[in-house]
Parts: structure tokens; C-alpha cells; sequence
């Protein structure tokens, strides 16, 4: 059975215009995201944020928080929390 977009949005129980405001939403975040993490070569994140689709809340976390800290932050925040 063949979906369109509209079938998608009734089976989804939205309307098409909401369904179509989702969707340039999360698009924008993700490449926004997508785009910072490929300039600084961070290439976990790029894959990360490539599959996972969270609507944005990931790319927005990704773009405001992780991207400007330093690869060293982020290992010594690791160092931090393990207690063993």
C-alpha cells in the first residue's frame, strides 16, 4: 500500500499543515547541527545526529551546548564522573 502525506498525517492523527511544520523544523536543526559538526571535524556527532531523529531537541542540545565545548572539556567532564 503506497502513503502520501497526507495519508501519513491522518494515520498520524495531525493535520498536513502541522505535519508540514514539524518537519521544516526538525530539517532546519538538523542542518544547522549537521553543518557545525562537520567544520569541527566532530565526526561522532555528525553520525549521531545524521540517524537520530528527536525532532530537534538533540540537534538544539548539540548546537547550543556540546559544539562550543573543547574536545578536552569533554574528556575531563568524563574524568570527573567516573568514581570507581
Amino acid at each position: 500500500m503506497a502513503y502520501n502525506l497526507v495519508n501519513i498525517a491522518t494515520i498520524l492523527g495531525v493535520s498536513l499543515p502541522l505535519l508540514v511544520i514539524i518537519f521544516i523544523w526538525s530539517a532546519v536543526w538538523k542542518g544547522i547541527a549537521l553543518w557545525k559538526a562537520a567544520r569541527k571535524n566532530h565526526l561522532v556527532w555528525f553520525i549521531v545526529l545524521l540517524i537520530v531523529n528527536t525532532l530537534g531537541i538533540l540537534e538544539i542540545l548539540y548546537i547550543f551546548l556540546l559544539s562550543e565545548m573543547k574536545i578536552s572539556e569533554h574528556s575531563q567532564n568524563f574524568k570527573r564522573k567516573k568514581k570507581f
